[in-house]
């Protein structure tokens, strides 16, 4: 008898059972993963802790909260070509997270939300410059409109002075989030476990922003109960009901909802900085933030439509 009660010879993509697991668990597990990645950059004003500090528990606690589900069920770690793809990943999204977290020192919560959500451009470009994939004409139509939000943000001094600095520094986590995603894409559609993947590397980025926080001065400990509180809060919430569950929704989920969700992230991070922290975007944000988000929905309907199911 077909999985999930079928009639012998009814399409079922991807398997009944798995059909069943995309509709019950994988795509309200999505939701709240939308919801978890936008509370991030609240989480991270809320903790009085150095950014780059910040940055460096969020991974570690990452690995020491997968570790033991890792252990229990014995999966193998990466090795050889797999283990040194995994470590680069991770030092691509060790660099991610610092330029960000760092990037919510000097500027506002929208404008930094919405410029490092513009990863999908940088990956459209460097897998174009790098490893020669074709872009389509919609994917360079929503490059260059959300290139053009951009420009409008970078120079947007509502929130401080210092602000085109953060501004600069979360285009630059952009830039890296974007190495990590490919970087990982082949290892993520090879079949490898996503407790092997994420443990490796959260580990190899904790272990990259180390000696950095420690060259920087900023203290990994000594904080309060309450920033503790928060630096836990980023690390169950953002990291592993984020990201991880991203990552492990993708057996289930096509991958255009997925990266749809870059989408939601900007509007819900902004909505919750409003009403949490009182913080309200400047004019220019605003205007730059609704064309950065167009050009993304306009990129990834491009690359929807020309990518290549994995093979």
């Amino acid at each position: 008898m077909a999985q999930g009660g079928a009639a012998p010879g009814a399409v079922c993509p991807g398997g009944c059972g798995d059909s069943l697991v995309r509709d019950k668990v994988a795509l309200p597990a999505v939701g709240a993963g939308v919801l978890a990645v936008s509370a991030a950059a609240v989480f991270i004003r809320l903790a009085d802790a150095p950014a780059l500090a910040i940055a460096f528990w969020r991974n570690a606690l990452g690995v020491a909260i997968l570790l033991p589900f890792l252990l229990y069920r014995r999966e193998r770690l990466p090795r050889g070509r797999d283990l040194r793809v995994c470590i680069a990943s991770g030092v691509a999204l060790g660099a991610h997270f610092g330029f960000w977290i760092s990037s919510l020192d000097y500027t506002s919560v929208a404008a930094s939300v919405v410029l490092v959500s513009t990863q999908p451009v940088f990956v459209a470009l460097l897998a174009y410059l790098f490893l020669g994939e074709r872009t389509s004409r919609t994917t360079l139509a929503g490059i260059v409109i959300a290139l053009a939000g951009t420009a409008v943000i970078a120079g947007d001094t509502s929130f401080g002075e210092a602000a085109p600095f953060g501004n600069l520094l979360a285009l630059l986590g952009a830039v890296a989030v974007a190495v990590y995603v490919l970087i990982g894409r082949a290892l993520r559609t090879g079949g490898m476990g996503i407790l092997p993947y994420a443990v490796v590397v959260y580990a190899a980025a904790a272990l990259s922003l180390l000696p950095v926080v420690l060259l920087s001065g900023a203290p990994l400990w000594g904080y309060s109960g309450e920033t503790w509180f928060w630096i836990w809060a980023i690390a169950f919430g953002p990291q592993i009901l984020g990201h991880t569950v991203f990552n492990w929704a993708l057996r289930y989920v096509e991958a255009s909802i997925v990266s749809g969700t870059i989408l939601a992230e900007p509007i819900g991070s902004t909505l919750l900085a409003w009403l949490i922290l009182g913080e309200v975007p400047g004019l220019r944000t605003l205007a730059g933030g609704t064309v950065v988000l167009a050009g993304l929905a306009v990129l990834l309907s491009g690359r929807r439509v020309s990518a290549k199911p994995p093979g």
